[in-house]
C-alpha cells in the first residue's frame, strides 16, 4: 500500500454524523464542508413527494448536483441516480421528487 506524503488541509466528513437541518417539510440538509471562499458541499435528502417552497435561485455562483439515489426533478425533468447537473449562476428551478432522493450538492462560489 502506498501512503500519502502531504495531506495538509485535507478535511473529511461522514454523512451520518453531519448535523441535520430541515429546509422545508421532507427536505433535509447535511453540511459536509465549507471553504474560506464561501464554497460548500452538502448532502440533501428529500422524502417522497417533497417539494421546495418557492424558486431556488443560484446566486452568487453555480450549483453542481449529483443524484446519489432515487429520482430528482427540477420542475422540468427527472434525473435518475447517477445523473450530474450543472446549474449556472443566475439559473433557477424548483427542486422536487415523487419517489424520494439523496443529492450531493456543491457550490464552488458560495
Amino acid at each position: 500500500m502506498t501512503t500519502a506524503q502531504n495531506m495538509s488541509g485535507y478535511v473529511w466528513s461522514a454523512v451520518e454524523s453531519a448535523p441535520v437541518r430541515e429546509l422545508f417539510p421532507g427536505i433535509r440538509l447535511r453540511p459536509l464542508w465549507t471553504g474560506g471562499n464561501g464554497a460548500s458541499a452538502q448532502v440533501v435528502e428529500m422524502d417522497p413527494g417533497a417539494c421546495w417552497e418557492g424558486v431556488d435561485v443560484h446566486e452568487p455562483g453555480p450549483e453542481e448536483v449529483f443524484v446519489v439515489s432515487g429520482v430528482f426533478n427540477d420542475g422540468y425533468r427527472d434525473y435518475p441516480a447517477g445523473s450530474f447537473i450543472h446549474a449556472p449562476a443566475g439559473s433557477s428551478h424548483i427542486p422536487q421528487t415523487a419517489t424520494g432522493c439523496t443529492l450531493f450538492v456543491f457550490y464552488p462560489e458560495g
